[in-house]
């Protein structure tokens, strides 16, 4: 079972510790807070990232592969985040090609509860439940039809339109 309220918990605390108020959320920048370094380097098309975690030297780099969108980089930064504080990996965890919303045949057996894991930990950093309420709340109705409104909310938290459309289905603002 995905530990929901777990994760929202360490994204709150991790926001409020580092005086993040509003979009866009820095990830590298908390990274660093955290010492755990972020590589933006090429990769191949099907590497998203990956975490090395050195526990004997207290060491953790995370990999990017810069050769994707950068909204992509910054949901991959997050995500590999994300394993780094829910997930106990020995040394190297890969991610390839992993898919951030749609539920593949892996996901409905519970195989990849992690990636599940990971996945809603990146949604709750980038676009926090509070912040896009008070941007909501601002914007008055969200129509599910104005695609302005969704590319605007999208551009200012630095993720896909997918992904905040998603966001705000699952928090309840949108009915999909």
């Amino acid at each position: 079972m995905i530990r929901r309220k777990h994760i929202r918990l360490i994204v709150d605390r991790l926001l409020h510790d580092h005086n993040i108020r509003s979009a866009p959320v820095p990830v590298a920048r908390i990274a660093q807070l955290m010492g755990v370094e972020i590589r933006f380097e090429p990769a191949e098309d099907n590497l998203s990232g990956f975490l090395y975690r050195d526990k004997k030297r207290k060491k953790a780099v995370i990999g990017v592969n810069s050769n994707q969108h950068a909204n992509r980089q910054n949901f991959t930064a997050a995500h590999e985040l994300g394993h780094y504080l829910l997930h106990d990996f020995d040394t190297v965890h890969v991610d390839r090609d992993f898919k951030v919303w749609l539920r593949s045949e892996k996901s409905s057996q519970g195989t990849d509860l992690e990636e599940r894991e990971a996945n809603l930990f990146a949604a709750e950093l980038l676009m926090p439940h509070h912040f896009l309420e008070a941007d909501v709340n601002e914007m008055g109705t969200l129509d599910p039809a104005d695609e302005r409104a969704l590319h605007e909310l999208a551009d200012r938290y630095g993720v896909s339109t997918q992904a905040m459309a998603f966001r705000l289905a699952y928090l309840g603002y949108l009915n999909q």
